[in-house]
């Protein structure tokens, strides 16, 4: 039953600003910026797409097998996998070059600025999927370009079927590759605004999508999720939350349900609910991987929002 999960592994570096970037960067001098922000407060999260998926995929008590690279910097990484019992033995180290990290500078406004290093996620096609054995089902995450395309031909040479997940990295590949990635897929998962673009670049509508693979899966935050299979539209309500904290790996949760739910022969409509819980449970914490429900807990809010255990 694992799931192979080709992605990134990263270091999310969060620092909050106390006053307004409006304040400090001037509309007549932008040609010449020249700022700094005072940040008193700085956490460091481990992220990145492939991370934050096997992270909420063990929650289910699920079997998460990550595929991507770090950098001479992820020791830390590397122990926490070993702490959550997750199998690093595809993830690659580059000597060479440094994890891939986020900068993100937040203001009182909720404004942001972020820089992204990717680093060592730009080898990860040196990975590849044959290395990883026996497995039922991956999902080709956001990554290095080239380590996407790779992926996603392995897995059909291999017969091991996939979910397009571009996410962030939608805007890195044209018309006719994203075309492409759908045609070898199995599965795409977008939220809506990742749909507008695929659409766009693709000149394919939603239905024509829909048309191509097994199944479409379309999030659209507190209004929920659509799939469409076999010519049918099935909704997937949101989950109400106990808090709204912090939107951080919440699309790689519910791609976690996703994995679990497409992995254990569940129906869409049992897939999509799971998905959208975890979704929710993860939103009421910071970062992608400090919610920690027991799986336990985790059936039980299910039977409370739906009215029957997965």
């Amino acid at each position: 039953m694992t799931s192979l999960i080709c992605g990134s592994l990263a270091y999310d570096n969060i620092m909050q600003f106390g006053g307004r970037f409006s304040e400090a960067l001037l509309a007549d001098q932008l040609h010449k910026i020249n700022v700094a922000f005072l940040v008193p407060e700085l956490r460091r999260e481990f992220g990145g797409c492939a991370g934050n998926i096997a992270y909420n995929l063990r929650l289910l008590e699920g079997d998460p097998l990550i595929m991507g690279t770090i950098g001479h910097d992820g020791g830390p990484y590397l122990e926490r996998l070993d702490q959550l019992e997750i199998s690093r033995r595809c993830v690659r180290t580059i000597d060479s070059t440094y994890t891939a990290q986020a900068f993100i500078t937040t203001d009182v406004n909720g404004n942001q600025i972020t820089a992204f290093h990717p680093g060592a996620m730009t080898l990860s096609h040196q990975n590849k999927v044959a290395d990883a054995g026996a497995v039922k089902l991956a999902i080709v995450a956001p990554d290095g370009r080239d380590g996407m395309l790779q992926h996603a031909v392995d897995c059909v040479d291999l017969n091991i079927p996939f979910i397009f997940d571009p996410g962030q990295g939608l805007p890195m590949f044209n018309g006719g590759e994203l075309e492409h990635f759908i045609e070898l897929a199995t599965y795409v998962a977008v939220n809506d605004y990742e749909a507008e673009l695929l659409t766009g670049r693709t000149n394919l509508t939603l239905d024509q999508i829909a048309k191509r693979v097994s199944a479409l899966i379309v999030t659209r935050g507190e209004q929920g999720a659509e799939i469409f299979s076999d010519g049918q539209r099935i909704e997937i309500p949101c989950v109400q939350a106990d808090q709204v904290v912090d939107p951080t790996g919440c699309g790689d949760a519910f791609r976690a349900g996703l994995l679990y739910g497409i992995t254990n022969g569940m129906d869409w409509a049992t897939t999509g609910r799971l998905a959208s819980l975890m979704g929710s449970i993860k939103i009421a914490q910071q970062g992608g991987q400090n919610h920690r429900p027991s799986r336990q807990e985790i059936e039980d809010r299910f039977q409370k929002a739906f009215g029957y255990r997965f």
